[in-house]
């Protein structure tokens, strides 16, 4: 019912999916706690019950435990998080494939620069979503592009971000991708996508009337058919 995840397409992605799986495995057991501890207080502290109640200034022991079993809760939430913080910052160091992408309003823009012979022969292309009353049979409304971003599977991508006019934000979730395009900055992030398929993702950044109008396809394919 559109109410989990998209199917992780990358190792960062997948990582990002076992971490909210394994929160909120400790989410559910302090929401039953909790629960369980608010009934009770409303059971045994209504006035019908104990018209008399105990006057208890504050309980030494009490205090420190629920001083520290949240604080252990928090360390063992902390450690996985920071290792996949520090995973999703990490740059390949010598990419197979860089790609540059420029967000305009309210389209993008793709430059492969690794096939650069001088700046009249660059590789670039425009992408726009295609209307809804041009879409075919099977194309998806608000989402299907004109020119995708092909780009081969199993290879280690780099993707440097950035933006000719006002704020954008390339995002795939599959991929577990959101880096912004600011103006005059190039932000760059690393991608292995680890099988073939179309990848659909939307401008997160409200960059305008046009915001929702200027989707994001990669469609990853096999090295064979990424070279012809």
């Amino acid at each position: 019912w559109q109410l989990g995840f998209q199917d992780a397409a990358t190792p960062m992605m997948q990582g990002i999916m076992d971490l909210h799986h394994d929160i909120f495995f400790f989410l559910i057991q302090i929401l039953v706690f909790v629960l369980w501890m608010l009934v009770r207080a409303l059971w045994h502290f209504h006035y019908q019950t104990n018209p008399i109640p105990q006057r208890i200034v504050h309980g030494t022991t009490i205090e420190i435990l629920w001083t520290i079993f949240p604080s252990i809760i928090l360390m063992f939430i902390a450690i996985p998080s920071f290792a996949l913080l520090y995973s999703m910052d990490e740059v390949v160091v010598d990419p197979a494939i860089t790609i540059k992408a420029i967000g305009h309003q309210w389209y993008w823009t793709y430059e492969y620069s690794d096939y650069n012979s001088s700046d009249e022969q660059s590789l670039t292309f425009d992408s726009y979503m295609i209307p809804e009353d041009d879409l075919e049979l099977g194309q998806l409304r608000l989402l299907e592009v004109d020119n995708r971003v092909v780009v081969p599977a199993k290879i280690h991508l780099r993707i440097i971000v950035t933006s000719a006019d006002v704020l954008h934000s390339w995002a795939v979730p599959s991929l577990g991708v959101k880096c912004d395009a600011v103006p005059g900055r190039l932000n760059q992030t690393s991608i292995l996508v680890q099988r073939e398929g179309v990848y659909y993702g939307q401008c997160s950044e409200i960059c305008g009337t046009n915001h929702a109008f200027m989707p994001i396809v990669v469609e990853a394919v096999s090295r064979k058919d990424y070279g012809s």
